[in-house]
């Protein structure tokens, strides 16, 4: 697995000056999610030992990348802004959530049972699925 640089000028192609948007189109699919995080081992312990993904990628240093069924990876967890840095502030422009979307209901309640039995705090439940933050303040909503 390599780390490339980002091309700025060609995520912001089609970007009109002052064009803020509205966030991306409902629908959107993303593959993988990277997450800025307070620390590893408290990433760890939610994402592993809580939801069940797998760590797949130790390697970089300050970095977690976990998968689900053996993938290369679905999601990186890193300190890159430093350990323990603080969530972003209300308002801000970036990631309000993702979604992971589970196999079915039986599933879901599994993992629910899973955030409660290991203390996370913060699970909202509705419909079929369950919105949580991670314990650096990253939401994701879990489906079936």
């Amino acid at each position: 697995m390599g780390t490339l640089p980002l091309d700025p000028a060609g995520v912001l192609t089609g970007i009109e000056d002052g064009d803020v948007g509205d966030g991306m189109a409902s629908g959107t699919r993303i593959g993988h999610v990277h997450l800025q995080v307070a620390d590893i081992p408290g990433a760890e312990s939610f994402y592993v030992d809580a939801l069940g993904f797998e760590p797949v990628v130790r390697a970089y240093p300050g970095a977690l990348f976990l998968s689900a069924g053996g993938y290369h990876h679905h999601l990186g967890l890193n300190t890159w802004a430093g350990v323990g840095a603080p969530s972003p502030p209300e308002g801000a422009r970036g990631l309000r959530s993702f979604s992971v979307v589970l196999r079915d209901a039986e599933a879901l309640a599994a993992v629910r049972s899973s955030l409660v039995a290991a203390e996370h705090e913060g699970l909202e439940g509705f419909g079929g699925s369950a919105s949580h933050a991670d314990p650096s303040g990253n939401r994701l909503v879990l489906k079936a």
